[in-house]
């Protein structure tokens, strides 16, 4: 199962992006989607515990046109996650590219043939791996080295923070009126505050066989989750911010984001980079493969669906689908951000969901909810605002 605290290739595009673009002045979506998603986190967690409800089993069975509703976040959901999907192997497959080039000139007259020879491949191994359940030692070892990215970026800090009244306007709310800043602000919210996050939470827990007696294990997970995420998704945009706001630099390629990391590890950073990228787009691709089978035995019978033949069939298909990027020879780091885009379509309605069934009556529930539904509020209208603002950035 995805961790909460993953960090793929989503969030590290995205945030280089956005400090290389704007500075820290997005730093206030960043607070607000670490702040939700560690409620949202908390809230889909606790309600399982406390009734032994999966998210989509309790929508179908408590809400008003449950069946319905849960039908559309299925579609929603697995359209954004299929869709983050081909941005991440757009990505991995380039950065495996540029590796290679870098060590054979001679393959930069054959990219798109070997790109998609790449993409191919590394799908082809992903989905096996994941049909034969081989691959909990392999997602460890990625997470090493996507922890290793995430500690060069935060060493980078020593050498190029931003000035302190920079990191305190970026806390302010504030939409640059710069073409394409809907979008970004979309695809990171899509990647910090994910819906499938929430939704496969409970899955999650029932997984690791949690009872009552973890409740305080499940609330300070939530807590240290969304501590971490922003911190970890700070650090990479205060180093953009810091190394590459402001000079001139355009992040077109994929070894242009390795830059960021150059005033502390120097010639090192393209190899530190590129294996921190390339192991949180591999540890990602799991994840977004499994989610549509897993969201569908949660309407079905609120249990863990791993072994089915539905399970290998639709995940047969989303690793297809993957190669859209490969085969259109797409542009990988605007792919990488539109893919994003899209999960934030999902978002407000699951975030209202959570809303209602944090609130039934008779359920069980935590008394006293006040402060998380006020949280919980402004995540909806956040999450609606950020929706709104992308898709005029988009047909705008």
């Amino acid at each position: 199962m995805k961790s909460s605290l993953r960090r793929g290739t989503g969030s590290v595009t995205s945030m280089i992006v956005a400090g290389n673009d704007f500075g820290m002045d997005l730093l206030w979506v960043l607070f607000f989607s670490c702040l939700f998603s560690g409620v949202l986190i908390y809230v889909s967690g606790s309600y399982y515990l406390m009734t032994g409800e999966t998210a989509l089993y309790a929508v179908r069975k408590h809400l008003p046109l449950g069946k319905a509703v849960a039908i559309a976040i299925i579609l929603t959901v697995g359209i954004g996650q299929w869709n983050s999907l081909i941005g991440i192997l757009g990505i991995t497959s380039n950065v495996v590219f540029e590796i290679l080039s870098l060590n054979f000139p001679a393959l930069e007259g054959h990219k798109y043939f070997v790109v998609l020879s790449l993409a191919i491949l590394i799908i082809g191994i992903f989905y096996t791996l994941l049909i034969k359940g081989n691959y909990s030692i392999f997602e460890k070892v990625l997470a090493l080295f996507v922890s290793m990215m995430g500690l060069s970026f935060f060493f980078t800090l020593f050498f190029v923070f931003p000035h302190p009244t920079e990191v305190i306007q970026g806390l302010v709310p504030n939409i640059p009126e710069v073409e394409g800043a809907g979008i970004l602000i979309a695809a990171f919210v899509g990647t910090t505050m994910a819906a499938a996050t929430f939704l496969s939470r409970p899955l999650f827990i029932q997984g690791k066989g949690w009872t009552m007696a973890d409740f305080k294990v499940q609330k300070n997970d939530s807590i240290i989750a969304a501590v971490l995420i922003f911190v970890i998704s700070g650090s990479i945009m205060a180093v953009a911010s810091g190394s590459l706001h402001g000079k001139g630099h355009e992040i077109t390629h994929v070894l242009d984001m390795s830059r960021a990391l150059e005033p502390a590890v120097g010639k090192f950073a393209v190899s530190i980079f590129f294996a921190g990228t390339l192991s949180a787009g591999l540890s990602s691709i799991f994840p977004c493969l499994m989610i549509v089978p897993l969201m569908l035995g949660d309407y079905n019978s609120g249990k863990l669906d791993v072994s089915s033949t539905r399970f290998k069939v639709i995940t047969g298909i989303a690793s297809l689908l993957a190669l859209s990027v490969p085969l259109t020879g797409f542009n990988p780091i605007k792919g990488q951000i539109f893919t994003q885009v899209f999960n934030v379509f999902a978002l407000p309605l699951v975030v209202f969901c959570f809303l209602i069934l944090w609130n039934r009556k008779n359920a069980g529930l935590p008394k006293s909810r006040m402060i998380t539904n006020i949280i919980l509020s402004g995540a909806f209208v956040f999450s609606l605002v950020i929706m709104v603002n992308g898709l005029m950035d988009i047909f705008g």
